[in-house]
């Protein structure tokens, strides 16, 4: 009920002994809440990068990697790289040694947690500022993997404004 409220949504229950169960949830149209046709998000193109950066986001969800695809398109600068699975982000990361790494935790066949163990354990990639995208926010795992080396702690879905800040944030020139 949370996520369903958390993205403006509505969900109700209509249950009968005997009958059974039905759950409803409604949510708005996708193309209600476009990124390109919400006025609101910052496009502050001083805050943008004006140098190429690369950005390699790991993360196995179509969907999610489709809006960041879209979100990052609004960036020109940004070169988006992505990988479906934890082992391949950590290859990709090796190789491309990107400006910042956006970690998935629910990844099907290395836990998104181990794969930034790896990372921040290997001398190639230690100093790669890691940011962290998951549903789950409990204070207790954004701690524990800030404390375990991630930069930052976006949650989802994903708060456009909170995205472009952070991913501002990192490539600044300044």
């Amino acid at each position: 009920k949370p996520l369903v409220e958390a993205m403006g949504g509505n969900i109700s229950v209509v249950s009968e002994v005997g009958t059974g169960t039905t759950f409803s949830v409604e949510l708005a149209s996708a193309q209600d809440h476009a990124p390109e046709e919400d006025e609101s998000i910052s496009m502050d193109d001083r805050t943008a990068p004006s140098t190429k950066r690369a950005l390699l986001y790991i993360e196995d969800n179509l969907s999610n990697l489709k809006l960041v695809e879209r979100l990052v398109a609004r960036r020109p600068l940004i070169e988006l790289i992505t990988a479906m699975q934890g082992s391949i982000g950590v290859t990709l990361a090796r190789d491309h040694r990107p400006d910042l790494i956006l970690l998935d935790l629910n990844l099907p066949d290395v836990p998104g947690e181990e794969v930034l163990a790896r990372l921040q354990s290997d001398p190639r990639t230690a100093e790669l500022p890691i940011v962290v995208i998951s549903a789950d926010a409990t204070p207790g795992q954004v701690r524990r993997l800030l404390d375990a080396g991630a930069r930052a702690y976006l949650t989802k879905p994903i708060d456009v404004t909170e995205f472009f800040r952070i991913v501002d944030d990192f490539f600044s020139d300044g």
